[in-house]
């Protein structure tokens, strides 16, 4: 697949071809709602707790004696049938991670930049550069490159962008990620990919 490489000012400059084997892929639907699940399952902490009949404090004294009252036979005031008790059949911490085979995730992400590029929504720039660390410069150039639309916008490494990570970090339809972080959830949360040719070649490394 042959795509056009521009300038920040969407002026085209030159073409480049699209590994063959990473945005031509066969697209799995299936494989792809699998690798997001686990991502956001993954992302869970699993923190939530209620106390039972062991952790709840009082209780400790029967309420009244077993027989002659009239009243139903009781062993605490902390019995998950009583008002302030514990509780049962409710959530304890535990673990929401999900395992999938890198094969699998690799495959569920060709499979998603595959339906991108299908889609035209891969923007491929010959340098991700900034006159000024500023926001408004930020938001013209992604304007300029993909509209109205959100925008992933991949780096190759953190230490040359820092002027674009910071220009980026204030707007609300767009998101800076490392290529080599480049996960299934941003890949379907946003409608454009931007990277420059330096990206690309940290992708074609990773899932070539």
């Amino acid at each position: 697949m042959l795509v056009d490489v521009v300038n920040m000012q969407g002026q085209k400059v030159s073409s480049v071809e699209l590994p063959e084997s990473i945005f031509e892929a066969p697209i799995y639907i299936d494989l792809m709602h699998q690798a997001y699940v686990r991502q956001m399952a993954n992302a869970r902490l699993g923190t939530h707790d209620t106390k039972t009949r062991n952790e709840v404090s009082g209780g400790g004294r029967k309420p009244w004696r077993q027989k002659g009252t009239g009243r139903a036979r009781q062993g605490s005031t902390r019995s998950p049938v009583w008002a302030k008790g514990a509780k049962v059949h409710t959530p304890h911490p535990r673990s929401y991670v999900q395992l999938m085979p890198r094969k699998m995730r690799r495959a569920a992400l060709r499979s998603a930049l595959s339906v991108k590029a299908a889609e035209n929504a891969i923007v491929v720039v010959d340098q991700l550069t900034l006159p000024e660390a500023k926001t408004r410069h930020m938001a013209q150039a992604l304007n300029t490159l993909v509209g109205d639309a959100s925008a992933l916008v991949l780096i190759p490494e953190k230490e040359a962008y820092e002027g674009v990570i910071r220009s980026t970090r204030n707007l609300p339809d767009a998101k800076i990620l490392l290529a080599n972080y480049l996960n299934i959830r941003d890949l379907l949360m946003f409608d454009k990919v931007v990277m420059p040719l330096a990206a690309l070649d940290v992708i074609s490394a990773n899932l070539g």
